[in-house]
This record gives structure tokens, sequence and C-alpha cells, in this order.
């Protein structure tokens, strides 16, 4: 642990540095000492998926597709602004956001990573859409992605949590147990900061292949690395590549396209994830080095104990709570939801553990109808919590 360790502080010590002035010459260099510090620990594991699930499209293939300027849905939302959040915690600055659907049902989705709001596109149709009357859906760019700002700063998933709050006061969402919060990856553990935060307003609590904090921190961070060097269009075919193979499951990259299409469907899912990826990226400061060094700084750093994790479960409620992982998850490994599982007090106290056999680390795209009736069902049950009591 030692050494995990000193790799950490290195890598703070570098965010540190680079965060005020993030040039191409200053991010070239960060990546060049973090690709020195970690050895590439899962080329093994990337060439086996990229052998499994054989030829996809190249990145110039993909952009050339028909189906490429429609890969993210023209979604009419009911609202949609940039606000102001963070005045007094180094802001304030905008957050953008969007309401989707006219229902009761509040749900708010947290992205992870290097996300934005339209990769929640199909949970937005499916819930804020398809069954508009039912549910409203909250999305939005955290600090550092998208259409939000980016401000130069050292990223905590607590303050991010913090803006989450402040959005959901200026949307009125503020009643008491009248929220369903879903987070991904980062998202999940800013959905922890969440409910320590405003666990009374909370109905369901989501969290989806996220950890309470990071152990085996080397392959961790070696997925980290793969991120960095993402953001390099010379390699865009080599990196995304590796993202599929950090995030994805062989069985889902390799086959035909799931996805509703506009003018005719990609080969595979996995050419269809490449487009969505594309698209994020190469679109004008949407995706840039500064915003998600610093949300990488905030993933990385993230720590609940178990005592704050039965702290949260205590105040939310344990059979509110959803704990759903992979075990093919190769972004944050199956293990972190074990711990997570574990420190909000387990099965046997109440907490739902959704565990799925060969699935990946986006389970709203691997399994995405199963993944709505899963949701459906939590907020089914949790709303039922809400009417007659609970007893935790």
């Amino acid at each position: 642990m030692e050494g995990v360790r000193g790799h950490l502080q290195k890598f703070s010590t570098q965010v540190g540095s680079y965060v005020p002035d993030l040039t191409r010459e200053h991010l070239s260099k960060f990546s060049a000492q973090l690709n020195g510090y970690l050895p590439d620990l899962s080329q093994e594991h990337h060439r086996r998926i990229s052998n499994e699930i054989g030829k996809q499209l190249s990145a110039d293939e993909v952009q050339a597709y028909p189906e490429y300027p429609h890969v993210n849905w023209d979604l009419k939302a009911e609202k949609k602004e940039r606000i102001d959040v963070a005045d007094g915690r180094g802001g304030p600055f905008k957050l953008s956001y969007e309401l989707h659907g006219r229902g009761p049902r509040k749900i708010v989705f947290i992205m992870g990573l290097g996300g934005y709001m339209k990769t929640w596109q199909r949970q937005t149709k499916d819930f804020g859409h398809t069954e508009g009357d039912k549910y409203t859906c909250l999305i939005f760019d955290n600090r550092g992605i998208g259409d939000s700002d980016k401000p130069l700063l050292r990223y905590t998933t607590s303050e991010m949590a913090a803006d989450a709050v402040e959005l959901l006061q200026h949307v009125g969402w503020t009643d008491e147990r009248s929220i369903h919060v879903i987070g991904i990856s980062m998202g999940g553990m800013i959905a922890q900061e969440l409910a320590l935060q405003i666990p009374q307003h909370i109905c369901s609590l989501n969290f989806i292949s996220t950890a309470p904090r990071i152990v085996r921190t080397l392959p961790y961070m070696e997925n980290m690395r793969n991120r960095i060097n993402l953001m390099w269009p010379k390699a865009l075919d080599a990196q995304i590549s590796k993202v599929k193979a950090d995030c994805y499951s062989a069985a889902w990259l390799k086959k035909p396209d799931e996805t509703e299409s506009v003018v005719q469907p990609f080969p595979t899912n996995g050419d269809r994830f490449a487009a969505g990826e594309l698209s994020k990226r190469l679109a004008p400061g949407v995706f840039q080095p500064k915003g998600f060094l610093c949300q990488l700084y905030a993933a990385g750093f993230h720590h609940k104990s178990d005592e704050q994790l039965n702290e949260l479960a205590n105040a939310v409620g344990r059979e509110r709570i959803l704990v759903l992982h992979g075990t093919d998850d190769h972004m944050i490994d199956f293990v972190h939801a074990e711990m997570m599982l574990a420190g909000l007090g387990g099965t046997e106290r109440g907490v739902i553990f959704s565990k799925h056999e060969g699935l990946g680390h986006v389970a709203p795209f691997e399994i995405r109808h199963k993944f709505r009736e899963i949701i459906a069902g939590r907020i089914e049950v949790t709303e039922g919590l809400a009417k007659v009591g609970e007893k935790r």
C-alpha cells in the first residue's frame, strides 16, 4: 500500500501544479509523468477484448457513417437552463441542466467521470418521454464537462454534490422523501455525498458501478491513465479501443446495434458507443483537459469509511438503497461493490444488491431494458415506503 500511496501523492502534486494552466504542453508532461509512474497493467485484457470483439469501425469510418449525425437524439426538454452555483465555494459558476417529463415521480441522474448529460439519453427517453406522464427526469452536466463551466479548482465529490443540492433547490425538489437518485461511477460517489448532505429528501438511492473508496489502486490508476490519453486525437482509435475494454463486456460490444436508429443502425453496439464518444470529444468546448483532470482528482480521492457508509444508511434508510454492479467491470472492480454493500450493512439489514454476471461498467447501456425495470421497481417500492412508513 505504501507504493500505491506514493503514486497517489505524486498524482495529486501533478494535478495541483498543472490545473492552473492546462496548456497542451502541460497536459502532455502530466500524461507522460503519470505514464512513468504506472506500468501498463492491462494490456493483456485490452488485447483479449479486442480479439474477441473483432473488427469494428475506425474513428474516421464512424464519423462518415450515415447515423453519426443522429447519435445524440433530439429529445425536447420541458425546461433547460444554466444557473449559478457555488457562490462562496469558489464560484459562482454556471451549471447546465434539463428537465424531461411532467410526472410526479422525480429522478435525478448523476453522471460519472468525463460523461455529460447526453450520456443519459436512453434513460431520459425511457423515463422522461416514453413515460413522461409518470416521471420527471433531472439531468445535468457536472462542473468540468459539457455545457457547465470548467473552473480551475481542485474538485471534490462533496463540492460536486453541493452543486447538485443547489440545483435541486433551484428546481424546487425539496420535499421529504421526494427524489430518486441514480449515480453511476463517479456519479455514485457524488450520490454518496448528496445522501449525507440531504438524506431526508431521498426516496430511493441507487449506486451503479461505484465505490466508497478505491482499493487495488494501481489497476484503477491504469484505467485513469487510459482516460487521460483519450484526449489526444492522434490516438483516437487505439484509445477508444482501450476504453471499450475498460468499460464494456466483449459480448455486448460485438452484438449488432441494439439502440434506436434514425437513418440506419451502426454495425455493432461498440460502433455506436464510439460514435457517442467521438461526438462528445470533438464538440467544441464540451470535453476539455482542465475539467477532466479536475474531475479525475475528485474521483481518485473520494473516500467514504464504513462508519460514514453506516451513517448514510441510517439517515436514508437501508430499504431505500440499491447497489448494482457487474462482475466484468474493469473500470471499478467488483470488489468495490462488496465493500459498498458491507459498509452499508448488507442485504441482511435491508440493502438491495443487484449483481450481474458478465456485465461491464455501464449498466444503463449494456442492460438498458433490465436497468429500466430495476429502477422502476425500486421507485415503486420506495414510494410505498414513503406512504406507509419504514422499518429500519
